[in-house]
């Protein structure tokens, strides 16, 4: 039998990918912050909280201790919020071994600094660990329930990616394997921004012509930006692009279509955070990518207009004026 897989962050996501590397009877441990949610869920055997109803597979091992949890495990998936994702870091680099490979969830740049996660865990880790990004058009209760899903896995290490996509990979879940970790990492975090801007337009009632346009013209955004940083234009247009962005632009399971719906309707960022009830990455996804767009010298209109009315008490009609206003453009 392999080595088990340590999974950091028993939120949502975290907790449906450890369900999922268990189902097919792989060794998972199991571990979050808070000691009170793992003792409630080695009790119950299922996340109450985030997933109530999702039955934890025998394979699935909670563990309240950080060194238990990593010790004999080479492969370590971290699914934590980007802006405690270098401190998680911080707390494994004294229980890090040569031998460990690191695979993260989270998407989003580090808060501040504006760095790709990738960056941050070179820093903290070294360059010589591998390295791998998991990506892709989901939504943590489906994966939990065994619904279809298909994502990516992008690494420089195509060993490790493959054998990371093996064990994830089940009868309902398929994992395509990448090259491209910088289209991931910009695809993944910047689909959170355009997707409260999807449900901002959809709540003020714009209709599904409006939807289509935004989607397009952030691919173009998020294509744009990810050039600048060093990844391939037709990198976007898988799993880790596009899919990811139709699927949180469009559903309302996507906690950033929520709050855009939420804004639109008139309520405080505050308020629909506390009805969402976890982070929405969007928001500080918005600040961060609107000053690297600044440092880049890269044009994208609908994340500086979303920057004013998240931040600068715009009105949400009069931002979509303003994208209307601007110039014709030519489409390539």
């Amino acid at each position: 039998m392999s080595d088990p897989v340590a999974v950091i962050g028993a939120g949502s996501w975290g907790t449906a990918l450890a369900v999922a590397l268990s189902r097919e009877g792989g060794q998972t441990r199991l571990w979050g912050h808070l000691p009170e949610a793992l003792a409630e869920m080695e009790a119950l055997r299922c996340n109450s909280q985030y997933l109530p109803g999702v039955v934890f597979p025998a394979t699935l091992q909670i563990c309240a201790d950080l060194a238990e949890c990593l010790d004999g495990v080479q492969d370590v998936l971290v699914v934590v919020p980007s802006g405690v994702f270098r401190s998680v870091l911080k707390q494994l680099q004294p229980l890090w071994t040569a031998d460990k490979r690191l695979v993260w969830g989270t998407k989003g740049f580090e808060h501040g600094a504006r760095k790709l996660l990738h960056q941050v865990a070179e820093e903290e880790l070294g360059a010589e660990v591998p390295l791998a990004v998991l990506s892709g058009p989901s939504f943590a209760g489906e994966v939990a329930l065994g619904m279809p899903t298909a994502l990516t896995i992008a690494s420089d290490d195509s060993t490790f990616a493959t054998e990371f996509a093996q064990r994830l990979s089940g009868d309902s879940l398929r994992v395509y394997i990448s090259g491209a970790v910088v289209a991931t990492e910009v695809g993944g975090a910047v689909k959170n921004p355009m997707a409260i801007a999807a449900g901002i337009s959809d709540g003020l009632g714009f209709g599904a012509n409006a939807r289509a346009a935004l989607i397009t013209r952030g691919l173009a955004e998020i294509t744009r930006l990810g050039v600048a940083l060093g990844a391939a234009p037709e990198s976007f247009a898988g799993l880790a692009g596009v899919g990811d962005l139709l699927l949180t632009c469009s559903d309302d399971q996507s906690r950033n279509r929520r709050m855009g719906l939420a804004i639109a309707a008139g309520r405080s960022q505050a308020e629909a955070a506390a009805e969402i009830g976890q982070v929405v990455e969007g928001i500080q996804t918005t600040r961060e990518v609107l000053a690297l767009a600044h440092q880049l010298g890269v044009e994208m209109p609908i994340i500086e207009q979303l920057y004013g009315v998240l931040f600068e008490d715009v009105p949400p009609r009069a931002a979509v004026t303003a994208l209307f206003s601007r110039s014709l453009q030519v489409e390539p």
